[in-house]
Formats: structure tokens, sequence, C-alpha cells
């Protein structure tokens, strides 16, 4: 759980105990129904500068039960690729490249204690709302991006942040020589 959410159901919990207490209706109520309200309204109008190289389109989403993190085209040559990841689910995501090794296939990375993957030899991510590089998570209706120089081979590009992982949020880069 992020700060931010501590907070805010921190601040629905406390509103709805003074308005148990004085008998009223709890005028935080609303609140308590979770983080989405708070990061759709982090959403931000976002247009991406040209990128350079081969562009990939990143897709992270989430719907009921099912995340899902798709990219398009699968197959780009070695070279300057840049990732452009919209997010057009409602939780805040990210795009981490990580490289899959020989015989190693997508999902199957071990999830740690804090339900997320290990982000050992990665080389990059696009997790800065409306922004390059690395960032604090992509916001529902928003994008970010970065540019990255791939050798050839096989890339998983996953969301990380805490149970996206393992609920789906991964799909397999293949760059060529």
């Amino acid at each position: 759980m992020r700060l931010h959410d501590v907070r805010l159901v921190g601040t629905a919990a406390a509103a709805m105990l003074a308005a148990t207490v004085a008998g009223a209706p709890a005028a935080g109520a609303r609140q308590a129904q979770g983080p989405r309200q708070e990061q759709q309204a982090q959403a931000q109008e976002c247009t991406p500068p040209p990128l350079p190289g081969q562009v990939v389109d990143v897709t992270l989403t989430d719907s009921g039960n099912t995340m899902r993190l798709t990219v398009k085209p699968v197959k780009v040559k070695a070279g300057q690729v840049s990732l452009l990841a919209r997010n057009t689910g409602t939780f805040a995501h990210e795009a981490v490249v990580l490289p899959l090794a020989q015989g190693q296939t997508v999902g199957r990375r071990p999830i740690g204690s804090d339900s997320r993957a290990s982000e050992t030899g990665s080389v990059g991510e696009a997790s800065k709302n409306c922004g390059k590089g690395e960032g604090e998570g992509i916001a529902p209706g928003s994008a970010g991006w970065t540019t990255l120089t791939l050798r050839p081979g096989k890339y998983e590009v996953i969301c990380n942040f805490p149970g996206h992982y393992a609920a789906g949020m991964r799909a397999e880069l293949d760059v060529t020589g």
C-alpha cells in the first residue's frame, strides 16, 4: 500500500468515526471507496513528444479482476527503441524492461514477499506520469515513455507494482539482430 493510500484510508476512517460519534452521516464516507478516486483525479491530459527510434506501444490496463500489459509490435530490430506506455486502466501502472535469460519464459519470475518481481538487470522503465523514464507511476488516462538501446534477445516488459506482475501484467518483446 502506497503512502497516499494510507493517508486516504486514514482520513476516511477518521471522518466516518467522527460522524458516527456525532450521529450524523459520514461526510467522508465516499472517500472510503479506495485509492481509485485519487488516482483518477491525478490523471492528466498527456501528449508525448516525437520519440526516436522504433516505437513500441505499451498498453497498461485493468478491468475488474483482470490486469493486462500488451506490446505492439512484439518484434523490433536491435538499436534505439522507444517505449510509449499508455495507461487505459483505473490504477497507476509502469512498464519495466527486463532481459529474459536463455530458456526463461514470460511470467515465470519469482515473486518476493513485497509482491513484486526482482528488477535486477532492468534495462530501463517508463513510470513517470506524462514524462520520460523513472517516476512514481503512470496515472490512469496518462502516458509515460523511455528510449533504450536494446541488443538482440528476448525481453519481458512488466508492471511491477505490488501484485500486478502476478495478475498478468507482462509481455514479451523480441529484439532481432
